[in-house]
């Protein structure tokens, strides 16, 4: 059961890394804010009908997430990507703070260990950070809400049933990101529409209903690092669809970043043998 958990988080965080280069192909049509309410409309409208109405826990869930992705969104139109992508992955590090204080549980040496090199990789893969401005203190902001979200649904999953807390969740950020977005740029177009009824069904309803049944088996400290694999997903599809070229740096922030999700799925029999050689 444990194999079919890490293989579902990894099929999330391919699915979440592809979503990076495609989105950003539509994202000059249409503001980021009406985006991310067209997707999780659709979102919202297509669980509504086939999973119900969801519950409060997911509502909690919504409020956390949607001001998770209001704040990426906003810090993300002040500072730049890279600088947004490696401070939104500090939500590595702080989730097994909200762990321990939520669940009770404490990572272990080997967890946190992969979470130093984790860091280190995002940091040589995002290219590094020069100085500090308003946006980036949004996108941090977004971190520790992504974060907590995390722990949230470990934690809820495990007093309701994962198809609950879809619909209220989805619910919630369409409804933030409406208001956060009503004077922005609306674009109906069919490839707007495509991107995000691929993200709608994919990276938001497979991937909530798959972080809500699998998360509580893992726990959230294994997920974090098994989500650390999105920016390297995001690279490699980069790479194919938007012809991006990396730095030798950026190449070695790759691999450490793999090291540390590697660490993170390896049974823990096997690293025992390791430390016994």
């Amino acid at each position: 059961m444990k194999v079919v958990a890490i293989i579902n988080l990894l099929i999330v965080t391919l699915i979440w890394g592809l979503t990076f280069p495609i989105q950003k192909m539509i994202l000059p049509n249409i503001s980021p804010f009406a985006y991310n309410a067209i997707r999780f409309w659709i979102a919202t409208l297509l669980s509504y009908f086939i999973f119900g109405r969801g519950n409060k826990y997911g509502i909690i869930l919504g409020v956390v997430l949607g001001i998770s992705y209001a704040t990426q969104t906003w810090g993300l139109s002040i500072t730049t990507s890279s600088k947004s992508g490696f401070i939104t992955a500090f939500y590595i590090m702080l989730i097994p703070v909200f762990s321990y204080y939520i669940e009770k549980k404490k990572p272990s040496k080997i967890q946190v260990f992969s979470f130093l090199i984790a860091i280190v990789g995002e940091y040589l893969l995002s290219g590094g950070i020069n100085s500090i401005n308003i946006g980036d203190i949004l996108t941090f902001f977004c971190a520790i809400f992504y974060a907590l979200h995390v722990v949230l649904v470990t934690h809820y999953s495990k007093k309701s049933n994962e198809k609950d807390l879809l619909t209220s969740q989805f619910f919630m950020v369409a409804l933030l990101n409406t208001l956060f977005g009503i004077k922005g740029t609306w674009n109906f177009s069919l490839n707007v529409l495509s991107v995000a009824l691929f993200t709608a069904v994919f990276a938001t309803i497979y991937a909530l209903i798959a972080q809500a049944k699998y998360q509580k088996i893992v726990g959230s400290n294994t997920a974090a690092l098994i989500f650390v694999g999105e920016p390297i997903f995001t690279t490699l599809f980069s790479i194919l669809l938007l012809s991006e070229r990396l730095s030798l740096m950026q190449v070695f922030g790759m691999i450490l970043t793999l090291l540390a999700l590697i660490l993170a799925i390896i049974p823990k029999k096997f690293l025992g043998f390791l430390r016994e050689m």
